[in-house]
């Protein structure tokens, strides 16, 4: 390692011993429950002040591709969408009663099916038990798991220019069969059975392997199809016919009953206050920044512009096998 990368981790090093100072000061400032929801994991941001003081709305982000990637993801990750996170603060503002209506605010291009269905049926559940509406505010993009998501809403408000729809589940795999023939790259397998090795990228696919696949993805595209069904109030049929794939913006997808109004966040908040009958406070629930983020953020910026380690733990960490997804890619 070069000297100027052991500089840099001793300037790390020394602000991480700064950061654990403040932190433990911060702990002990807050320790009279300040913070929201009494839970140290999270604080607020105010964005507007209420005149009425009986109760809040909660505004809560999913910024990023929804996957679960076990809560931390990785020592040199700079932070992004956490799914464990994220659904804790559904959890929090759903129990809290001073919470009387929650917004999401969605700005994702999908992202793996189980943790797309793990927010939609928390959504559900809130609604059943805990009787609050819940808005979702659709940033630059909502597509795909970002819509499956929205479907069950109480109101979707969409910017006339987001990118929503991309209705429909995807996976996908590459061939390098030729590519390592190539180079002289022989791979051999030794499997328990004919699909063990299904998605391989050193061969081609056979068409009994295709039609598995299709069979999966067919069924998670059914489920999608079902919860548009039951959360906008559609047809079977109209579902079908929206859910090719395609994109629609903000103002196509009112036109066609995907999204409800046209507006800012500024919108759905306003919405959401007309329909409550009150001008509450509304705050937007964040996770809180320890002195691990900020020192992972410190070396990751540290580092400079040769992420060897960086790529080190990419190699590492990558997973090979195919996974579904509702998931627009460009």
């Amino acid at each position: 390692m070069s000297r100027k990368r052991w500089l840099a981790l001793i300037a790390a090093a020394m602000l991480l011993v700064a950061s654990i100072a403040v932190n433990s000061f911060a702990t002990i400032a807050f320790s009279d429950g300040d913070l929201f929801f009494g839970n140290d994991q999270f604080s607020q941001r105010v964005i507007e002040e209420g005149s009425d003081i009986s109760g809040t709305i909660v505004v809560l982000d999913v910024n990023g591709v929804i996957q679960d990637t076990g809560g931390a993801t990785g020592f040199f990750d700079a932070g992004g969408y956490n799914h464990r996170a994220f659904l804790e603060q559904l959890d929090q503002a759903a129990n809290d009663a001073s919470v009387q209506g929650i917004i999401l605010n969605v700005n994702t291009p999908g992202g793996g099916v189980v943790e797309s269905a793990e927010i939609h049926q928390k959504i559900l559940a809130i609604q059943e038990a805990n009787h609050k509406p819940i808005y979702v505010s659709m940033g630059n993009m909502a597509a795909s798991g970002g819509y499956y998501i929205a479907a069950p809403a109480d109101k979707i408000i969409a910017n006339p220019q987001t990118i929503t729809g991309s209705i429909g589940v995807i996976m996908e795999s590459i061939n390098v069969a030729e590519l390592a023939e190539n180079y002289g790259v022989q791979v051999n397998t030794i499997k328990s059975g004919p699909y063990k090795d299904i998605m391989s990228p050193t061969r081609e696919m056979t068409e009994e392997e295709r039609d598995i696949l299709q069979s999966i993805i067919d069924e998670s595209y059914d489920e999608f199809v079902r919860v548009i069904e039951e959360g906008r109030g559609l047809s079977e049929e109209r579902v079908r016919q929206l859910a090719d794939g395609r994109i629609y913006t903000g103002s196509q997808a009112q036109e066609v009953g995907l999204v409800d109004e046209l507006g800012s966040l500024e919108n759905a908040i306003q919405l959401m206050k007309e329909e409550l009958g009150a001008d509450y406070s509304v705050i937007q629930l964040e996770s809180q920044t320890g002195f691990y983020d900020i020192f992972s953020m410190t070396v990751q910026r540290l580092l400079g512009p040769s992420h060897e380690l960086l790529g080190i733990e990419q190699l590492l960490t990558h997973r090979n096998s195919p996974t579904l997804k509702y998931l627009y890619t460009e």
